[in-house]
């Protein structure tokens, strides 16, 4: 079995690679060739914690089979200094079930989180997109930025957070890895309405913006929110824009942007345009004009761990990477 350490993952896993992996991943799913039972969650609740298992096979031209085991703890970094994310995710040879490899989850997540909104980005944002506004600097946000770059001429973006207290080294650290400019903001409004794209990494059970702030033409990756109580858009957002989403089964149960504006009878689930898979298959219409808004809705698929880390897995094989052990 091989066995690849977080810092193996950071330095084999390139943004290239996630991208091309993840939108294969939406292909295979919206024609049929994935299964992906529904998570299961075990609630934490005297740790603020979240322990998920995610298991999926992905067909067609990828063929492999991986289940990851994570932990999501709100209280981690500013308690003891632990990511919010952690967990392992094993590879299995799809015919025979034997196991591959072992790998770090934490730097794998996250991009994979990333590259789930690059590829929605690529085909729901309007092409001349130049400005980003990012609420979060956790473990999601590095990679939503580097994702917004690689598929758009991004100059410039403004990072808002709740406490600002992380804001100054994230920024100098984004600038300097990205080359754009990257400016910490505490007018959430203003960072708003100079976004052409806006990307939420945030765990906020509650709206993080006014609707009214958002100008038409604006897409929006929504990542953080990943329960049905939790959420990062208020009901007029979704009212006003054209809704895109990961997968229709977990959108309907897990996603309290959507889940919770139906539940308020605002709007039903029919609100929803398509899926993202099904928009690059073309089964549905993506973006149809520069002034309408986009939202691209994500809680996380296991897919997406698989496709990606299938990838991963083949490279560090190509290259040597990793450590051999027997079980």
């Amino acid at each position: 079995m091989l066995m690849l350490s977080r810092t193996d993952v950071a330095q084999l896993l390139t943004m290239a690679d996630a991208l091309a992996a993840v939108e294969e991943g939406f292909r295979q799913l919206a024609l049929g060739n994935v299964m992906m039972p529904q998570r299961a969650a075990t609630t934490i609740a005297p740790a603020n914690g979240l322990h998920l298992s995610m298991p999926a096979f992905v067909g067609g031209a990828v063929g492999a089979l991986t289940v990851k085991i994570v932990t999501v703890y709100g209280d981690n970094m500013p308690t003891y200094g632990l990511p919010t994310i952690q967990g392992l995710l094993l590879v299995h040879d799809a015919q025979t079930g034997s196991v591959l490899a072992m790998m770090d989850a934490e730097q794998l997540t996250a991009t994979r989180t990333g590259a789930a909104s690059g590829v929605a980005t690529q085909y729901l944002a309007r092409q001349d997109a130049t400005t980003v506004t990012l609420f979060g600097a956790g473990a999601l946000a590095p990679s939503q930025l580097a994702a917004m770059c690689a598929v758009r001429p991004i100059r410039r973006a403004y990072v808002v957070t709740r406490s600002g207290e992380k804001d100054g080294p994230f920024c100098a650290q984004m600038s300097a890895e990205l080359d754009i400019e990257v400016i910490a903001s505490r007018n959430t409004q203003q960072a708003v309405e100079q976004a052409d794209i806006i990307c939420t990494a945030t765990n906020s059970q509650t709206p993080l913006f006014s609707s009214d702030w958002v100008r038409p033409g604006t897409h929006i990756n929504a990542v953080g929110a990943y329960t049905r109580t939790m959420r990062e858009l208020d009901t007029a957002t979704i009212q006003r824009s054209h809704v895109f989403v990961d997968h229709h089964p977990a959108a309907q149960t897990e996603a309290g942007d959507i889940v919770i504006p139906i539940a308020e009878q605002a709007l039903t689930y029919a609100h929803v345009r398509g899926s993202l898979g099904e928009v690059i298959t073309g089964q549905v219409r993506g973006r149809t004009d520069d002034a309408e808004i986009t939202v691209f809705k994500s809680v996380g698929l296991a897919m997406q761990d698989t496709v990606t880390a299938a990838r991963l897995y083949a490279k560090a094989v190509a290259l040597g990477s990793g450590i051999h052990v027997d079980l």
